[in-house]
């Protein structure tokens, strides 16, 4: 599901337009969007996503950022 503790992977932001765009509903607070996909980021707001709670990644040791398109999970 689109979702808070859900998370989904895709091969481009137009992927991942076409997933958050056919949810019928997001569970939740919402869904997490990087705010460093800006593309993605920008098309959510331009479509009528709002931002609700600004989060903040943080890590312990070496991070490896994701490549690709993708939704986080707060339960990651």
């Amino acid at each position: 599901s689109m979702a808070f503790f859900g998370h989904a992977a895709a091969l481009s932001n137009l992927d991942l337009q076409a997933l958050i765009g056919a949810a019928q509903s997001f569970a939740g607070p919402g869904i997490l969007v990087p705010t460093r996909n800006a593309e993605l980021f920008r098309w959510c707001l331009e479509n009528g996503l709002r931002v609700v709670e600004p989060m903040t990644l943080m890590t312990i040791g070496l991070y490896n950022e994701p490549v690709g398109a993708y939704l986080p999970s707060v339960s990651y």
